[in-house]
């Protein structure tokens, strides 16, 4: 018996026996299905949705069953767009957006929607032109966290039937034409004079206000000072009385001795004076003050 005729008789006697093995190979290697973590698999049936398979290894009917769609669960960023608004107060802006998103739900996703993101693209360019249009340029400059707050929650609102999240939506910039920024570059510059103006004018008035507390201040001073000179003079007149009263008319003679000499010791010191002119009263004076003195002692 020769070679071919050998293996003609193992292949017709476990011919079908092969075939089987081939069989249960092939059903094992379309019915186990390997997902990976950052995947679902869409499993259609006849071309009607059968299952969703999560990560890690799962099981469909082989010949019946086919993973239709492959479907990345990792968040994408759509490319940064730019698109026209008109404002409240009629200033057009050109506004930069950026969308983060992710597929939750694929079964939606595939079925519900074809361009995922072009339709996100549109609906967050409808949403923003919605928003600026109630609000005006200065209220888009500062509120710019509410705005991108709004925007968020109704783009995620929208996109809740399509099976996907957002999970960032911002905006990066509100750029605006040459002509509105020269007007607006002019009010601001405006602006900051009269501001200029107000200050100059609140420290010219705080000025005077501050000279007139100075001035108040020195006059009560002064007042304080002439109280206290006139009591000062009234107790020395009320001691030169005291003094009269005691010693008669010597003790008036003595103080009026007394100023005459010291008006003359003033006259000799003033500044320049060389010569100094005594009346004959001057020297009389003295003599009667040094004799009262004299007899004091």
């Amino acid at each position: 018996m020769n070679g071919n005729g050998l293996i003609g008789e193992l292949i017709g006697g476990n011919g079908a026996v092969f075939a089987l093995a081939l069989f249960i190979l092939l059903c094992v290697w379309l019915g186990v299905r390997i997902v990976p973590q950052s995947e679902k698999h869409v499993v259609e049936r006849f071309g009607r949705l059968r299952a969703v398979l999560g990560p890690g290894i799962n099981f469909i009917v082989p010949f019946l069953d086919r993973v239709a769609h492959r479907i990345s669960v990792l968040e994408r960023q759509l490319p940064n767009a730019l698109q026209d608004a008109i404002t409240a107060d009629n200033v057009l802006v050109k506004v930069e957006t950026s969308v983060f998103y992710r597929i939750t739900e694929p079964e939606k996703t595939v079925y519900r929607i074809r361009d995922v993101d072009a339709a996100i693209a549109t609906t967050v360019a409808g949403i923003v032109r919605s928003e600026i249009g109630k609000m005006e340029l200065d209220q888009v400059q500062s509120n710019r966290a509410e705005l991108i707050a709004k925007v968020r929650e109704q783009v995620a609102a929208m996109v809740d039937d399509w099976g996907i999240e957002v999970t960032r939506a911002e905006i990066l910039d509100v750029n605006l034409d040459e002509a509105t920024r020269a007007a607006m570059l002019q009010q601001l510059n405006a602006e900051r004079a009269r501001r200029a103006q107000v200050t100059e004018a609140e420290g010219k008035k705080r000025a005077v206000e501050l000279n007139a507390d100075a001035e108040l201040y020195a006059a009560e001073q002064q007042a304080k000072a002439r109280r206290i000179t006139a009591e000062a003079e009234a107790y020395a007149t009320a001691a030169i009385a005291e003094a009269i009263q005691k010693n008669g008319l010597e003790a008036a003679q003595y103080q009026v001795a007394l100023k005459q000499v010291e008006a003359l010791t003033a006259v000799g010191q003033g500044a320049g004076k060389q010569t100094v002119i005594v009346p004959a009263q001057a020297l009389d004076a003295f003599g009667d003050a040094f004799r009262m003195l004299k007899g004091r002692g």
